[in-house]
């Protein structure tokens, strides 16, 4: 399974240091070229990558929610790092006002990825070391790109609220694959946009087939309402102030109408907003502690962009794989 690497790859390309925990289990599963890294493991009907695998597998055995938990869980480029940015600024809002003349609130000087780490890419990625949980304030903020058959146990059986933002298929692909290319070392060369579409639409994709991400929770959001809230990101750029206020319900943190006259809705909806994030120097120039850059958060941001890109014959495609998959079960787009 491995191949040679270079030592100064980045850390989320290398698949050579893995624990002896999960050897045998990841060189068990059906494997598939990456998008990235040189690999994809199907475990438990979803794909990830080498190291992100050795965290979900750390994850679920190690994590153990509280009740008083948040998590978002996103389908990669569904707008995963404009969420976490909302969530973190929307429950922080009392310690740190959310104003962008404010020096001192968090979003100005740090990534949101940094902010709210995820469970299987960030906390639970170390083959060596657990992580320490302690010093995190209730209630605890994390995030995970797992699909619901494989969030920890404790997360399931637990009050903890979930939080889930999809994206178009189209808008994610197009997104996922100018992503990726970004973080292919320049010898690789870049996917082409047939080869990208093609493993996308087979499901072949980092935590997907994207199609069964998003009905596990939809499913589940439907089954448990008052645990699990589904967002698209389409109506969080169409009517942005109403989706952060129907967040900040389902969080039990309402906004008062002291709030609203005061415009922190409108100060949150400012400083988390595309134009703001993408310009800061710690997005413009900063990376991740495994290596992407932070400006590759950052691309548009916007809806439709995929007419620039997709032929009819792509669109029909996956209008009919997205129908087939999510219509019958009133989920659409």
């Amino acid at each position: 399974m491995q191949e040679s690497e270079s030592s100064d790859l980045p850390k989320y390309l290398e698949e050579k240091e893995l624990s002896n925990e999960w050897k045998e289990v990841i060189g068990s599963l059906r494997t598939e070229k990456g998008w990235v890294a040189n690999h994809l493991h199907n475990y438990q009907g979803f794909w990830h990558n080498t190291r992100q695998l050795q965290g979900v597998l750390s994850c679920q055995k190690n994590f153990h929610a509280h009740d008083t938990d948040i998590l978002i869980v996103t389908t990669p480029k569904s707008g995963t790092t404009w969420l976490k940015a909302w969530t973190f600024a929307l429950l922080n809002r009392n310690q740190y006002p959310p104003n962008t003349q404010n020096p001192n609130h968090p979003l100005l000087t740090k990534n949101p990825h940094f902010l709210v780490p995820f469970l299987e890419l960030n906390l639970y990625i170390d083959k060596d070391t657990l992580p320490n949980l302690f010093s995190f304030s209730s209630p605890r903020l994390f995030s995970t790109h797992l699909p619901y058959v494989s969030l920890p146990k404790s997360v399931k059986d637990s009050t903890c609220k979930i939080v889930y933002l999809c994206r178009d298929p189209k808008d994610t692909f197009v997104s996922l694959w100018h992503f990726t290319n970004k973080l292919r070392p320049p010898s690789r060369g870049a996917n082409s946009l047939e080869e990208a579409f093609d493993k996308f639409c087979r499901g072949v994709s980092l935590c997907g087939p994207f199609w069964a991400h998003l009905l596990g929770y939809w499913q589940k959001s439907l089954e448990e309402p008052k645990k699990i809230m589904f967002m698209r990101f389409e109506e969080m750029k169409m009517k942005p102030k109403f989706v952060l206020k129907e967040l900040a319900r389902f969080l039990g943190c309402p906004f008062s109408q002291e709030e609203e006259d005061e415009g922190v809705v409108d100060d949150i909806l400012k400083l988390c907003s595309f134009d703001n994030l993408s310009n800061l120097q710690v997005n413009r120039d900063g990376k991740l502690s495994s290596g992407e850059e932070h400006q590759a958060f950052f691309r548009l941001g916007q809806i439709g962009d995929w007419k620039n890109h997709l032929t009819t014959e792509m669109i029909q495609q996956l209008h009919t794989i997205t129908e087939k998959q999510l219509a019958q079960q009133g989920l659409r787009f």
